[in-house]
């Protein structure tokens, strides 16, 4: 099953110098985007921190956050707009509860 059909190319990506990146998953509801741009945001910094220190597990624990994180929002992984609106925000809960539970 995919999404409406209607959907676009614009509503699916965003182009950045030249670069094209998938975005967020409209259907997720607000707070769930929102407690996984939390957890993208301090994985990201992790991977700053991580890196400063020649910290490799760190960096790579910092990583794995991320893209949790980014599975989550349906930025990674399978494409959005070809899965069913429950399965997508039932991932992104997922995401949600393995990020929580990293601490």
């Amino acid at each position: 099953m995919t999404i409406d059909d209607a959907t676009t190319d614009g509503e699916r990506w965003l182009v950045i110098d030249g670069r094209r990146w998938r975005r967020t998953d409209p259907a997720l509801p607000d707070d769930v985007q929102a407690a996984l741009r939390s957890h993208l945001g301090r994985g990201r910094g992790a991977v700053r921190a991580a890196k400063a220190a020649k910290d490799p597990r760190a960096e790579a624990a910092a990583r794995r956050r991320v893209d949790l994180a980014k599975h989550g929002l349906g930025e990674r992984g399978p494409r959005w707009w070809d899965e069913p609106e429950d399965d997508r925000i039932a991932r992104a809960n997922a995401a949600i509860r393995e990020l929580d539970a990293l601490g």
